[in-house]
């Protein structure tokens, strides 16, 4: 009899845990977990939806407003659990338990896709540019002027006074540098003749230093304005959030950055032109180039390759059973169906 009750009891109390209503703790981070017309979306909400399905659970959500106060509501024991783009460190490892990973991810750096069109046009415009250009169009006046003081009266060209010979001397020393030569105004007398050669020769160095000073500011624009990796990150205005990986990752890296207490912070950051470029979890960026009205675009490839997992007090009881139905959506499809939904075909 006494053993009957036991089991009875063990039976009913299983019942009663399995049955009672877990709270998630989870922060904005499109696309693993927003609101959308007041209700809970994202890769990482359906995916939790999904296993607590699968464990028979209820869940009820609560939305914190910065990442590091939904890791507090777990640490406080507030909240049964934690999900969103939730990296899997060993800091954190320290601290909590973690699931099976959820997710393979990594960082990636955005940054505004016409910021290279505009290095141009403004390199283009620079001073050292027109500098040159202004410095040609000089001596090419002075070389026709002097030419008109050597030629005046010997070539018909020439003959005419100072001020209606400015432009017709210009564009006789313009066509010398470009054609290398003006055969129908050959020089006729001994200066204008010499001073002719020395042109001649003269404008190969010249076209070859002012095309050489174009190229080489043009280069020096187009690398300076390139970003393809973290190492042309350095002297540019670099932001990402508080306390994340990417942030850790910049501090090792030595890449002075700007922290922001969250990701909309961040990108509005980055939408105002307060930063260059944003370091940040790959697959989150993707979304916003891919859906926001602005000029972003992904620079480079995925780097610092990491996981992202389900957050649980330590020692918590749900580790086993959570390990076990992510076990079994990946083997019977439902993983791969949520996952096909939120970023296609992997």
């Amino acid at each position: 009899m006494r053993i009957l009750f036991l089991t009875s009891f063990l039976a009913l109390f299983t019942t009663f845990v399995s049955a009672q209503e877990l709270t998630v703790a989870t922060v904005t981070r499109p696309p693993f977990s927003m609101l959308e017309e007041g209700a809970e979306t994202g890769f990482s909400v359906e995916l939790w939806q999904a296993l607590a399905a699968d464990m028979g659970r209820e869940t009820s959500f609560q939305r914190a407003e910065q990442f590091g106060d939904m890791l507090d509501l777990v640490a406080q024991g507030e909240a049964d659990a934690a999900i969103a783009n939730i990296s899997i460190t060993a800091a954190r490892e320290a601290a909590f338990d973690f699931s099976q990973p959820i997710f393979e991810s990594g960082l990636q750096i955005m940054v505004h896709g016409d910021a290279s069109r505009a290095s141009i046009w403004s390199a283009l415009f620079s001073k050292d540019i027109l500098l040159a250009i202004a410095l040609s169009f000089g001596v090419l006046f002075a070389g026709g002027m002097l030419m008109w003081r050597f030629e005046r009266g010997r070539e018909g060209y020439f003959d005419q006074p100072a001020k209606e010979a400015a432009f017709p001397a210009f564009w006789w020393a313009l066509n010398l540098v470009v054609n290398g030569g003006f055969e129908e105004r050959v020089p006729r007398s001994v200066f204008g003749r010499l001073f002719g050669v020395l042109l001649v020769v003269s404008s190969l160095f010249v076209v070859s230093l002012v095309v050489a000073k174009i190229t080489a500011t043009l280069t020096v624009a187009e690398i300076q304005s390139s970003v393809n990796s973290v190492n042309d990150l350095y002297g540019k205005k670099v932001g990402t959030t508080r306390g994340s990986t990417a942030s850790t990752y910049l501090d090792g890296r030595g890449v002075n950055h700007r922290g922001y207490d969250d990701l909309a912070g961040l990108l509005e950051a980055f939408e105002s032109g307060a930063l260059a470029a944003v370091v940040f979890d790959a697959p989150i960026l993707a979304y916003y180039v891919n859906t926001s009205d602005g000029d972003a675009a992904l620079a480079g490839p995925v780097f610092l390759r990491e996981n992202y997992g389900i957050v649980l007090p330590s020692g918590s009881d749900l580790a086993e059973p959570l390990n076990q139905s992510l076990l079994r959506l990946r083997e019977n499809g439902t993983y791969d169906e949520i996952y096909r939904k939120w970023f296609g075909v992997r």
